[in-house]
């Protein structure tokens, strides 16, 4: 619970409905003696039971229409197109309006200017008009706004009105809720006495202070859950940022970059629902552990229709499966790939070695070498893309052997009869033969002679030597890896279809709008094929430079921007207040930012107090001991959280059986995000989470066994939201020493 309120449990009544009277904001004051009843406690908890109501009302009369277009499936294809349509609808109805458990009102605003305020019907309240603002919009049998939907332009001064800029607004209105159940009331004032009545008019004040901190000192579920009750000011601005063009969200560990994001998507859906409904809006995470941790944000905010992935779900008919040492994944992300695969293709495009002489009837049919090289030339100038090349091949080499037969047969006569035999196939295979992309890098990877071939000019011999792989039986056999992912799609995209033939690729997906979190460590091809996925250049792109850990750390995002497709002038925004570390260990972690990237300016921490970090130093053969015994003193001290032990990949095994062996329940981070209370979490996995308790291990070992050894280290000191522990046999980091 937020500082100076008291728990319900303390005072043995419903202290939610009591408020300080000497402060404005409605929270259960710490003092019991001046304890007072609020007086609009009532009628608010009033309202919100008639907000559920007509909520109710309103799902009722969706499932209504829903079992009236479910009877029967007769009728003219019209009909039923028309019923397919209505059920759609009213399914996704349905889905915005069931809430659960979370808040559906969650603030009001009161108007004190109405040329400033404008309603969600268009017109402009008059004055003293107020309104409720809520998870979803919610209107009663007149069809009259109960509540306000939080994406809507009436609902914007509650999260960005301050002092000097009140948008219209002569108080603000928070509500502490459990379910249906109101816990407290938060006020705040605007304009003429409003310095007197409480601090709203002092900038740089957090919004719904107290409602934020009791929100950011409740124990984490192991999902990441929406904020939409508690956003900021400079949050609402990115959410509320236009669509066109690319937008960049730099921001420290527990910035809220991530849920920001996240919002962003529900609120352009709303905001441009016709052309994104049919356009798509896609999410992409860095791996499946960090999709698992946000999937349910957007549909708590009534938002099904967002598609999260990561990159390896865009090419679904190709398995995937781990990662490529670091040094291999460094060249197979660099740009420099393209050329290469570019080259690698021409390869596959070859002239005859020898004349081709053919018995037909009475007569020698002929193609010369020259003839071929025309032939593949003309091929390459014409074509679409290589596959799209294989039939004018096809063509010109019938139509020359038509004319070597000096005009007794046609060229299609030629086809129908050879098309298909042992010989012509071997002349197709060899000048233009139809690839898929998995054979094309199966043969390439396998062959020394094609990747010195293709390399050549654009890779030097140590890296050629780290793409080559043995050969399996067949391209079908192969298992790629993650770093493999975007040379696939970019094989797939210079190859094309396989004209003719059944094929399993998908044509490439677009999107209206595209959002990645930590893009800072997407190589330059992964970008690519971010930016081929592009309808129209429309990006949100998300992430903390200090956090670039992987193969492709990025130092600016300009490099991130050079591989994107920019159509207008690239906006940056940055978030500056850290919400999810207390002050002691933002402290700690500082330290590490400051050799770690020197550059930046780590995120001003909302609470100033909290837990100080934890070292503690085990034995030299100690170390899974100490990590147990943190855990149980952790566990022994918080009884309810989760906690996380994050490792350096090497020592992720062995803390998991000391663990088990210890009989400490947990989990591992591979099998899902965070589904026990306790999770072993190797350090590559753990950007993007947010925990209660982190138990760090071994801070020497993660910066020495990583490229960015000291941005890891950082990521992993900025998860926990109330206690850090580190424990070490090893000397530690000099900035932590």
């Amino acid at each position: 619970m937020a500082s100076g309120a008291i728990a319900a449990e303390e005072l043995e009544i419903s202290p939610a409905r009591l408020v300080d009277s000497r402060k404005p904001t409605g929270i259960v004051a710490a003092t019991p003696e001046r304890l007072q009843i609020h007086p609009d406690f009532e009628a608010e908890q009033d309202y919100i039971d008639y907000a559920h109501s007509c909520l109710e009302t309103s799902r009722e009369s969706a499932m209504r229409v829903q079992s009236m277009v479910e009877v029967g499936d007769g009728g003219t294809h019209q009909a039923r197109f028309e019923r397919d349509v209505i059920r759609d609808s009213v399914i996704a109805r349905l889905d915005q309006l069931d809430v659960g458990d979370a808040s559906l009102v969650f603030g009001r605003v009161d108007a004190s200017d109405p040329d400033k305020l404008s309603r969600t019907d268009g017109q402009s309240p008059g004055e003293g008009d107020s309104f409720h603002i809520g998870r979803v919009a919610v209107w009663d049998e007149d069809q009259e706004p109960v509540v306000v939907d939080w994406r809507a332009p009436v609902a914007e001064p509650f999260y960005r009105a301050t002092g000097s800029e009140p948008m219209g607004l002569v108080r603000r209105r928070h509500f502490s809720t459990r379910g249906q159940t109101l816990l407290g009331l938060e006020d705040e004032y605007f304009g003429d006495g409003g310095i007197e009545r409480n601090a709203a008019n002092l900038e740089g004040r957090l919004r719904g202070e107290q409602t934020l901190r009791a929100s950011l000192e409740s124990a984490r579920t192991g999902r990441l859950g929406d904020i939409v009750a508690t956003i900021q000011g400079e949050q609402d601005e990115i959410i509320r940022s236009p669509m066109p063009g690319i937008l960049i969200v730099q921001g420290g560990p527990g910035t809220g970059k991530t849920v920001v994001a996240l919002h962003r998507a529900a609120y352009l859906l709303y905001t441009h629902r016709f052309p994104l409904e049919g356009q798509g809006v896609l999410v992409l995470g860095p791996n499946r552990v960090f999709l698992t941790y946000i999937e349910q944000v957007l549909p708590s905010l009534g938002e099904a229709g967002v598609e999260l992935g990561v990159l390896a779900d865009l090419i679904p008919e190709f398995k995937i499966l781990g990662r490529d040492l670091e040094s291999i994944a460094r060249v197979k992300g660099d740009d420099r790939m393209t050329d290469v695969l570019y080259r690698a293709v021409l390869d596959r495009e070859r002239a005859l070695r020898d004349d081709l002489v053919l018995g037909f009837g009475l007569q020698r049919l002929r193609l010369s070498v020259d003839a071929s090289k025309r032939i593949v030339k003309q091929a390459r100038r014409r074509s679409r893309n290589h596959n799209s090349g294989r039939r004018i091949v096809e063509d010109a080499v019938y139509e020359h052997l038509a004319e070597s037969a000096r005009g007794d047969y046609e060229a299609e006569d030629l086809r129908e009869s050879l098309h298909g035999t042992l010989e012509m196939r071997e002349v197709f295979e060899w000048m233009w033969p139809v690839l898929t992309p998995t054979q094309f890098l199966h043969d390439l990877f396998g062959s020394a002679a094609l990747l010195r071939s293709a390399g050549r000019r654009h890779l030097d011999d140590a890296e050629v030597e780290l793409l080559a792989r043995a050969r399996s039986d067949t391209a079908d056999d192969v298992v790629w890896t993650v770093d493999d992912v975007p040379l696939l799609d970019e094989a797939r995209w210079m190859l094309g279809p396989r004209s003719g033939k059944k094929s399993r690729t998908e044509p490439v997906r677009t999107y209206g709008h595209i959002v990645i979190d930590e893009a800072q460590d997407l190589s330059p091809m992964q970008l690519r094929m971010v930016a081929r996925r592009s309808l129209n250049g429309s990006l949100t792109i998300v992430g903390d430079i200090a956090q670039a850990t992987g193969a492709w750390a990025h130092d600016g995002w300009e490099s991130v921007l050079r591989h994107l497709p920019v159509k207008r002038e690239p906006r940056q925004a940055e978030l500056t207040v850290g919400y999810r570390l207390p002050g002691p260990t933002m402290d700690v972690a500082a330290r590490v930012l400051a050799i770690a990237a020197p550059q930046l300016t780590p995120p001003r921490a909302v609470r100033s107090e909290g837990v100080e970090p934890r070292f503690v130093a085990s034995a030299t053969r100690d170390l899974a001991a100490g990590v147990v015994d943190a855990v149980r003193a952790e566990l022994g001290e918080a009884a309810s959280g989760n906690l996380a032990v994050i490792t350096p990949a090497s020592l992720t095994d062995e803390v998991s059986e000391a663990l088990a062996a210890a009989g400490v329940d947990h989990g591992q981070a591979y099998r899902g995000a965070l589904e026990q209370q306790v999770t072993v979490v190797p350090v590559g996995l753990v950007k993007g989470l947010e925990l209660d308790m982190a138990v760090v291990v071994e801070p020497s070992r993660i910066v020495s066994e990583q490229r960015q050894g000291l941005r890891a280290l950082y990521v992993a000191l900025t998860r926990a939201t109330q206690r850090l522990i580190v424990v070490h046999t090893e000397p530690l980091p000099a900035c932590l020493d």
